[in-house]
């Protein structure tokens, strides 16, 4: 794999892992597997040869057989090698190419000066997330991104890598549903997600979506990284009438296409947006890290709507 930019592959999965380590250990298990017995009836051939006869009829000539036992290998050894470059597709795909995803999502943003406020949907390892908050960090901004993930678990290890990555004062995390997001109308300057709906049925996809729309700032530029989807959210959002929807040129991954999807929210109402009522409160998760506890603390905003009606209520009574 060698260098993905200014990263080594081994720096990325020591901090982030790999999700997809039991596909890569299942691929690579049968690979080993077809190619042992692809040797084995290379090495063995006239002893593969006397075990066809013993199976066949005798009337079968042994031209037959040995065309057989050579089919038998050729396609056990061209069966090891589909696997074994399945596998590292998949393992580059979780990890090399995850990371050079997130710097082209990252740079589908023209201008990360005036952004406060980003939100990535589905944060899962959190390398999107982290690529967010260095890029916030370069340039100086004091914003923050929030990575939600629908397992609170999830959600402290993302945290727990942005500290890793020396960005943890740029980085909240929080539990929450892709498809009913836990945030205000028009809050965040920048949405991104790598992934984080293409799991779901279409309806969902939808909605996913829409609520990403949702709680954009008008002008506000969104992002979507998606396996086979990129067509369909591409549409989604012409229908939505999304500004500069961009379809990127497709990129290989986990052996299927993909596509980046990019667009703006336009700038059609001046109102000024509902500020969100939240609470900061913390909770702490011990993380045992080799012989030491790693002590991570994960803010966890929560805007509270029921305060948002009473408040609201409250202007009313005073009119």
């Amino acid at each position: 794999m060698g260098k993905t930019g200014d990263r080594d592959w081994m720096q990325i999965y020591a901090i982030y892992g790999t999700d997809r380590w039991q596909t890569v250990a299942f691929l690579a298990l049968h690979a080993t597997l077809f190619a042992a017995i692809a040797l084995l009836l290379l090495l063995r051939f006239p002893s593969s040869l006397a075990l066809l006869r013993s199976l066949l009829p005798a009337a079968v000539p042994l031209t037959a057989l040995r065309f057989l036992a050579g089919l038998a290998g050729s396609t056990a050894a061209l069966s090891a090698l589909c696997l074994l470059y399945a596998a590292g597709s998949v393992l580059h795909s979780s990890l090399a190419l995850r990371w050079e995803m997130a710097q082209r999502m990252v740079a589908a943003v023209p201008d990360w000066s005036a952004v406060r406020t980003a939100l990535d949907v589905g944060c899962g390892r959190g390398i999107l997330l982290n690529a967010v908050a260095m890029q916030m960090k370069k340039e100086g901004s004091g914003g923050r991104v929030v990575g939600l993930d629908r397992r609170r678990e999830t959600a402290v290890e993302a945290l727990r890598r942005a500290g890793a990555e020396g960005v943890q004062e740029y980085v909240t995390c929080r539990e929450g549903d892709a498809r009913r997001l836990p945030f205000a109308d028009g809050y965040f300057d920048v949405v991104v997600s790598a992934s984080g709906l293409g799991a779901a049925a279409a309806e969902e996809r939808g909605r996913g979506l829409a609520e990403m729309v949702r709680v954009l700032k008008p002008g506000g530029v969104g992002v979507v990284w998606d396996l086979l989807r990129g067509s369909e959210y591409a549409q989604r959002l012409r229908e939505m009438r999304m500004e500069n929807v961009r379809l990127s040129d497709p990129v290989t991954a986990y052996m299927v296409g993909s596509h980046i999807v990019s667009f703006r929210k336009p700038m059609e109402q001046k109102q000024p947006l509902p500020q969100p009522l939240f609470h900061d409160p913390h909770w702490a998760a011990d993380i045992q890290g080799g012989n030491q506890t790693l002590k991570t603390t994960l803010s966890i905003i929560n805007w509270d709507n029921e305060e948002e009606s009473t408040s609201g209520k409250r202007e009313g009574g005073g009119n």
